[in-house]
């Protein structure tokens, strides 16, 4: 597996800061705000350069942001916020710049009113650039989806691709339809356009997650540990019934071993495997003791496998693992091997239960990916809920206020 080698990972001690994005949010908001009830028409191109100086600014601020993140903690849904909102502001940049450049030259042709219509219609366009995209998505998940029910059975977990597949198109199509089926007077065409904008930004705000989610992913699992580490951690998943590895775990195996030998190699450095997994209800024994078997077997001696067999699920793996590191070497490095679509969400609960370890992902089969992606998308709605709240309250907003500008005549 390659490395990721522009990112450096854990090497910044303190969370990265955007006080200075939304100090000039707040400035560029309240410019375009007067010089929009200004109501002259020479006030376009100031509008709309305003707009795009603080897109440029806003683009790059999140994407420095976003690096600085994955410095700090590369396993933080900061990262996902950064960088799917970067993606939007680089969208309103790009339209921005060509409308300043058409207003420049026919400037009778845009005037205020039309500037304030073109950021209004932000969300929807943002939609209708990316729907291609949404729509290859989609139809990736119900094909991925499908592939999961045949290996695996029909569970829930492997039906969230194809229910927000549906959503997605559903959606776009709700969106579009809706949007051009409007008349009446002013007023009610003014609700309708609310109506539209705000379910837009709405759509818009969860689109910028997705996005965010698949590139994280792609980024965590691209990036190989330092050669520097006292403990692996296995994590666990699923046995065979005559109480060996499964395929999968397998994989998470032989990816730990690869790690500590290229590192044994390069430093003289032999980690200690801990291989974290309880006995499921349907298994014949704990994970743990069937990977210590295979570790055994692989010719690593007994007194570098540390086991921990009481875990149910990764958030445990990771806490009752960092109990026996403790125990054991209070100051070693730590990093973690699972399957390649798991690496964030394992790094997610190691951070959570405040460990700092580096993950490392096994190849699998490409129809979990996109059914990964959807678990770490619903598992971002079920949390960090007063976030979420601010940053789509804040959304809402602003393209209300937008509204209500564009009909204040």
């Amino acid at each position: 597996m390659s490395a990721f080698p522009k990112l450096q990972f854990d090497t910044r001690t303190k969370k990265p800061k955007l006080f200075l994005l939304l100090l000039l949010a707040g400035i560029a908001g309240l410019a375009v705000l007067l010089l929009s009830l200004g109501g002259t028409e020479r006030s376009a191109v100031p509008i709309c350069g305003i707009t795009a100086a603080f897109c440029l600014a806003a683009f790059f601020m999140l994407l420095w942001a976003w690096r600085e993140q994955h410095r700090y903690n590369p396993y933080s849904y900061n990262t996902i916020y950064y960088m799917g909102f970067a993606l939007f502001a680089l969208f309103v940049l790009a339209t921005n710049a060509v409308l300043v450049s058409r207003m420049l030259r026919w400037p009778e042709l845009y005037p205020a009113d039309a500037v304030m219509r073109m950021l209004l219609d932000s969300a929807k366009q943002y939609m209708l650039i990316s729907s291609p995209f949404l729509l290859l998505f989609s139809a990736a998940l119900v094909v991925s989806n499908l592939s999961l029910i045949r290996h695996e059975g029909r569970r829930l977990v492997n039906l969230l691709g194809i229910i927000l597949a549906f959503l997605l198109v559903g959606g776009l199509a709700f969106l579009f339809i809706f949007d051009y089926a409007v008349s009446g007077s002013l007023q009610e065409v003014m609700i309708h356009d609310l109506i539209t904008n705000l379910f837009a930004a709405v759509y818009l705000y969860f689109e910028c997650m997705l996005l965010g989610i698949i590139i994280a992913d792609a980024v965590v699992i691209r990036y190989e540990p330092e050669p520097d580490k006292d403990f692996i951690i296995i994590l666990g998943c699923g046995i065979r019934s005559d109480g060996t590895p499964s395929p999968l775990l397998r994989g998470r195996i032989d990816r730990a071993l690869d790690f500590a030998k290229k590192q044994e190699a390069e430093t003289g450095k032999a980690p200690v495997f801990v291989p974290s997994g309880g006995q499921g209800p349907d298994e014949p024994c704990a994970e743990s003791a069937a990977m210590k078997r295979y570790l055994l077997e692989q010719g690593v001696p007994e007194e570098r496998i540390l086991e921990e067999n009481r875990s149910t699920d990764t958030f445990e793996n990771m806490k009752f693992s960092k109990e026996i590191i403790l125990a054991a070497n209070p100051e070693g490095k730590v990093a973690f091997s699972t399957t390649n679509y798991h690496v964030f969400r394992g790094g997610l609960k190691a951070r959570r239960v405040k460990m700092r370890a580096v993950g490392m992902g096994a190849r699998t089969k490409w129809y979990f990916w996109p059914n990964a992606a959807v678990r770490e998308f619903v598992g971002l709605l079920t949390e960090h809920r007063g976030k979420q709240a601010l940053i789509l309250g804040s959304m809402v907003v602003f393209y209300t206020v937008l509204t209500l500008l564009a009909y204040r005549r």
